[in-house]
C-alpha cells in the first residue's frame, strides 16, 4: 500500500506550488494553450522530458498533424537535456498549476504508478476497449496498475547481454539464441583468461552499488511473468520468491568459485564502469540494457576495436519462457484534466504505433511491429555509430524481437530504503562476513521493518 504520510506530503507540496505558480508563467500558459483552440483546430499540450535529438519530435509532430487535420501538437519540453529528475519536478508544478495539460510522458515505473495515485492520468479503458484491442496482447510491456491502463508503452529498451564475439571464436563458443544463467556462467568461465592485473574477466556485473544498480542482484527473479520486484504488487516483501536465493547463489558462485565476474571490491574501489569493463575488453560478456543500441558500434569517446555480439537475457531453467526480461519504457498517458482526451487518445495510440516507426529512434513496444522495421531502426541506430559493421546485428534484431517484458509490479514510495538495505545485505555477503541464510534473513528482516513503519 501506498505510505499515506508520504502522498499528504506530496500532495500538500503541489498545492503550495500551485499557489505560488498560478500567479505567473502556467496562467500565460494556459491562456496561449486556449486560444490555440480557436479556428477550429485544437491544440493539445505534449509534456515531455525528450529531447529533439533523442526523439526525433519536429519530423514525429509534423506526421501526425498530417495525417490529422484539425489538431496541432504543441511540444512542452521539460528538460533541455532530458533529465528525468528535473521533468519530473516540472510536471509537478505544471499539473499543480492551472495549465493546459493534455498528453504526459513517463520515464519510469515508479514515476507512472505515483502520479496515477496523484490522480494525473486518466484511465484509457473505454478508448481501448471502444477500439477493441487490449494492452497485454499489442504491445510488449503491460502498463497496468490495479487492473487498469492509465498510459500506453513507446519506446521498448530490453535489457540484453552483449558479447566480445572475437573472444567466443577464440574459446569456440556459438553466440547464444536462448540460454540460461548455468549456460551464462559456464560460458563466462571459459571466457576468464590470465591472472593479476592483466586477467580477462569472462563477465561484469554493475551493481549493485550505493543503493543502485539492484537489477544485478534481481537476475533470475526479473525473467519471471510476476513478482519481478523486492516488493510484490500487495506492498509485501518478495525475499522469499526462491530466485532471489538463487540469483545469491550465482554472483558468489561466480565471483568466488568461479573467478569469473570481476570482483565485487574492485568495481567498488575503481569505480569501474560497464562500458569501460566492455569496450576495453577487460570482460567479455555484460548484462545491460539496450539504450546500448546507440553505443554498441563505438562512439568518438569509446572506440570499438572487437566484433560484437547479443544474445537475449538468460533464463532461470531450459523450459522457462525466452525473452522475458527487464525493460525500460516510455509510459504516454492522458492528462486527467485535459479538456481534449478524445484527440489527445488518438495521439497518444497513434504515437505509441505507427508514430514510434516514424520517428525512428527507438524499437516500439507495439507488437505488430514486423522484423525488417526493427532492422530499419537498427541500421539507422547504428549508422550513427563509428564501427557498425563490427556488430553482428542478426543477433541484435532477433534479440530485440524475441524481448517481452514481465508485468510491472507498482513501486512503493519507499523503494529507495528497501534496495538500500538488500545492497547493504549483499556488500556484506560478498565482502565475505555472512553467509547466503543470514543475508536472506537479514534482508527480509529490515524489509519488514521498512515497510511496517510506513504503514502508519
Amino acid at each position: 500500500m501506498m505510505n499515506k504520510k508520504w502522498w499528504s506530503g506530496v500532495l500538500t507540496a503541489a498545492m503550495v506550488i500551485g499557489l505560488l505558480s498560478g500567479c505567473g508563467g502556467a496562467k500565460e500558459n494556459a491562456a496561449q494553450g486556449d486560444s490555440a483552440q480557436g479556428g477550429g483546430k485544437t491544440n493539445l499540450r505534449l509534456y515531455t522530458y525528450g529531447t529533439e535529438e533523442a526523439y526525433n519530435w519536429k519530423k514525429t509532430i509534423q506526421a501526425y498533424e498530417e495525417a490529422t487535420p484539425g489538431v496541432t501538437i504543441e511540444l512542452v519540453q521539460l528538460s533541455e537535456k532530458g533529465d528525468t529528475q528535473e521533468a519530473f519536478k516540472k510536471l509537478d508544478l505544471e499539473a499543480a498549476s492551472s495549465a493546459q495539460m493534455d498528453i504526459l510522458m513517463f520515464s519510469d515505473p515508479a514515476g507512472y504508478a505515483q502520479r496515477v495515485a496523484l490522480g494525473m492520468a486518466e484511465p484509457l479503458d473505454d478508448f481501448i476497449a471502444k477500439d477493441g484491442y487490449s494492452v497485454e496482447t499489442d504491445y510488449k510491456v503491460d502498463t497496468r496498475l490495479d487492473g487498469k491502463v492509465y498510459a500506453l508503452p513507446g519506446k521498448f529498451n530490453p535489457w540484453y547481454v552483449l558479447l566480445n564475439k572475437d573472444h567466443l571464436e577464440e574459446a569456440g563458443l556459438p553466440v547464444p539464441t536462448d540460454w540460461t544463467w548455468d549456460e551464462y556462467a559456464d560460458y563466462a568461465k571459459k571466457l576468464t583468461q590470465g591472472e593479476g592485473a592483466s586477467k580477462r574477466y569472462g563477465t561484469y556485473f554493475h551493481g549493485p552499488q550505493g543503493g543502485g544498480w539492484l537489477e544485478f542482484l534481481k537476475l533470475m527473479m526479473a525473467n519471471q511473468p510476476q513478482d519481478t520486484d523486492y516488493l510484490k504488487a500487495d506492498g509485501s516483501s518478495n525475499l522469499d520468491n526462491p530466485t532471489f536465493r538463487q540469483t545469491l547463489e550465482l554472483r558468489v558462485r561466480m565471483e568466488k568459485e568461479d573467478q569469473s565476474s570481476v570482483p565485487y571490491t574492485d568495481m567498488i574501489s575503481q569505480k569501474l564502469n560497464y562500458r569501460t569493463q566492455f569496450f576495453n575488453q577487460s570482460a567479455s560478456m555484460i548484462t545491460i540494457g539496450s539504450w546500448m543500441n546507440t553505443e554498441i558500434g563505438g562512439t568518438d569517446k569509446v572506440p570499438l576495436d572487437f566484433n560484437v555480439a547479443v544474445a537475449p537475457f538468460p533464463k532461470n531453467e531450459a523450459g522457462d519462457p525466452t525473452g522475458l526480461t527487464p525493460v525500460t519504457t516510455d509510459y504516454v498517458a492522458v492528462a486527467a484534466k485535459s479538456k481534449h482526451k478524445e484527440e489527445a487518445y488518438k495521439f497518444v495510440r497513434w504515437y505509441t504505433t505507427e508514430g514510434q516507426i516514424v520517428q525512428g529512434k527507438n524499437i516500439p513496444a507495439w507488437q505488430q511491429v514486423k522484423t525488417e522495421q526493427v532492422e530499419e531502426i537498427i541500421d539507422t541506430i547504428l549508422s550513427a555509430t563509428k564501427s557498425p559493421e563490427k556488430v553482428d546485428k542478426k543477433s541484435l534484431v532477433d534479440t530485440l524481437v524475441a524481448s517481452k517484458a514481465s508485468a510491472i509490479v507498482p513501486p512503493a514510495p519507499y523503494q529507495a530504503e528497501v534496495y538500500e538495505a538488500v545492497n547493504e545485505e549483499y556488500e556484506k555477503l560478498i565482502l565475505g562476513n555472512q553467509d547466503i541464510d543470514q543475508t536472506i534473513a537479514n534482508s527480509q528482516e529490515r524489509v519488514n521493518k521498512i515497510i511496517e513503519s510506513n504503514k502508519k
